[in-house]
C-alpha cells in the first residue's frame, strides 16, 4: 500500500515538473513542437519554395523566415541537408519558413576574377528578382499560410546572403529599381558570410535589423569592403563589395539594431556555421525584430575546439 502510495505521488510530481518545463518553453525562442509539416510549392515558372510550419498551428502572425541556400550562384539546392535541418528546428521555434530555389545562372560557368563586372551584377539581379517573387507568392498567400505578411524575415547563406542583402538593402540603386518590390517589405535580415554592392545605400528608408556572421579571413566575400574574390583592379571580374563589418558600421552610424558575430580566423566556413546557431538566431529575431528592442552587438566567436 505504501509502495502504491508513493508511486503514485512520484508520477505526480513528474506529470508536475513536465507540465512546468512545457510551461516554460517561449515560442519563437524554445523548441514548441516537433510536428512539422513541409508543402512545396512552384513560385514562378519551374522555380520551387518548401515550406515549414507546424500542423494545426493556430497562431496566424507569426514571422516568416525567406532561407536562400549559398554556392556561388551554380549550385546548391533548397532542401539541401543544412537548410532542411535550419528550416525545421526553426519552424519548431513557431516560425514560418520558406527556402527558396533560385535561378543558378552562373551554372558551369565562372564567377571568379575572369567572370565580367556587369555579369556578375546580372546575376545578382536576377537572384534579387527569384527572392522577390517567392516572396511575392508567400504574401499573396499569407491568410492561407498563417504568417504576418509585415514580418518577412530574409536569411541567406553565401550567394544567398549577397542576394538577401542586395535584395534588402540596394532597392533605391538604379538597376535594382526595375525589380518586382511593388509593397513588399522587409522587417529584418540574417546574413551568413554575405555582402552588399554598396553600403551607402542603406539609408533610414531602408534600414532594418541585421544580424551578420563572417570570418575575417574570409577569402571569398570580404568581411570588411574589398573587391569580390579580391580580384584585381586590372581583372575583367573586378568588383568592389562592402562585407559584415562594413555593413554594421553602416547600420550603427544609422542607430539600426544589429549583430555582428565574428570569428578573427574564421574564413568562409562561416556560410554554414551559422545554420547549427538556430538559439543565437532566435533570440535576436525575438529581442531585436519580434519585440523591437534596441541593440547594436558584436560579438567575437571562434570556430577553433
Amino acid at each position: 500500500m505504501t509502495v502504491y502510495k508513493y508511486t503514485h505521488l512520484i508520477l505526480g510530481i513528474l506529470l508536475f515538473l513536465t507540465v512546468r518545463v512545457n510551461y516554460a518553453q517561449e515560442r519563437y525562442l524554445d523548441s514548441i513542437s516537433s510536428n512539422i509539416g513541409k508543402v512545396t510549392y512552384t513560385y514562378s515558372d519551374s522555380l520551387k519554395l518548401d515550406f515549414y510550419s507546424i500542423k494545426g498551428d493556430t497562431v496566424t502572425n507569426k514571422p516568416l523566415l525567406v532561407l536562400v541556400h549559398g554556392g556561388g550562384f551554380a549550385i546548391g539546392k533548397r532542401d539541401n541537408i543544412l537548410e532542411s535541418r535550419f528550416s525545421k528546428q526553426m519552424a519548431k521555434k513557431g516560425y514560418a519558413v520558406a527556402s527558396i530555389s533560385y535561378r543558378l545562372t552562373r551554372k558551369g560557368k565562372s564567377f571568379g576574377c575572369n567572370c565580367p563586372t556587369n555579369e556578375k551584377i546580372e546575376t545578382f539581379l536576377s537572384a534579387s528578382e527569384d527572392v522577390l517573387r517567392a516572396t511575392q507568392y508567400l504574401v499573396d498567400r499569407a491568410n492561407d499560410l498563417k504568417f504576418d505578411k509585415d514580418n518577412v524575415i530574409l536569411v541567406g547563406s553565401s550567394a544567398g546572403a549577397e542576394a538577401i542583402l542586395n535584395t534588402a538593402f540596394m532597392q533605391f540603386r538604379y538597376d535594382f529599381r526595375t525589380l518586382p518590390y511593388k509593397d513588399l517589405k522587409f522587417s529584418g535580415v540574417i546574413s551568413l558570410a554575405g555582402a552588399v554592392l554598396d553600403a551607402d545605400y542603406i539609408t533610414q528608408k531602408n534600414t532594418v535589423p541585421t544580424m551578420l556572421f563572417h570570418g575575417e579571413r574570409d577569402n571569398l566575400v570580404p568581411f570588411a569592403s574589398a573587391p569580390h574574390h579580391y580580384c584585381k583592379e586590372t581583372d575583367p571580374g573586378y568588383l568592389p563589395l562592402d562585407g559584415s563589418r562594413s555593413i554594421a558600421d553602416r547600420l550603427e552610424a544609422l542607430d539600426t539594431s544589429y549583430t555582428l558575430v565574428f570569428d578573427p580566423e574564421g574564413n568562409h566556413d562561416w556560410a554554414n556555421l551559422p545554420y547549427s546557431h538556430t538559439d543565437m538566431i532566435s533570440r535576436f529575431i525575438k529581442k531585436n525584430i519580434i519585440d523591437g528592442e534596441y541593440h547594436q552587438t558584436k560579438i567575437k566567436v571562434s570556430s577553433k575546439k
